[in-house]
């Protein structure tokens, strides 16, 4: 059984660093924007999620042998009101630019593999959130 290890360290006021494979995310909740110096806990399950199934498209784009020049995503989550709040909708968007209009059937299937079958962040935010996904082509 593998196990993924992490640990977090105080630094002041709301900082903390966490540590995971020899690298550091710093993870700040100052409620002053302009003076945070690390990501938020929550939007890290974002980034999570963006990571994860991103790792999944490009691995199975070059299997499949399609040809792009970019490729990213965009994801946002909504809070609910009450507390504690957790995201109740998240919307993750790709964008890519293939260089074959024609591998967008592939680009699609990658994007459904990852979804239903690859992603294991993308079968955790299903628990708690509506997960909408969409692909645009720039």
């Amino acid at each position: 059984m593998v196990t993924h290890h992490s640990e977090l360290k105080w630094i002041d006021e709301l900082r903390f660093d966490a540590f995971q494979n020899g690298k550091t995310i710093r993870i700040d909740a100052n409620p002053d924007e302009t003076t945070t110096t690390g990501v938020r806990p929550k939007a890290l399950i974002l980034t999570s999620l963006a990571g994860c199934t991103a790792i999944d498209v490009v691995e199975l784009l070059k299997k499949m042998r399609v040809e792009f020049s970019d490729f990213s995503i965009r994801v946002s989550g909504g809070l609910t009101e009450e507390h504690p709040t957790t995201y109740h909708t998240v919307d993750l968007t790709y964008l890519v630019k293939l260089a074959h209009a024609e591998d967008r059937e592939k680009m699609e299937k990658a994007v459904n593999l990852s979804q239903e079958k690859y992603c294991g962040v993308t079968a955790m935010v299903k628990k708690f959130a509506d997960l909408k996904v969409a692909i645009e082509y720039l």
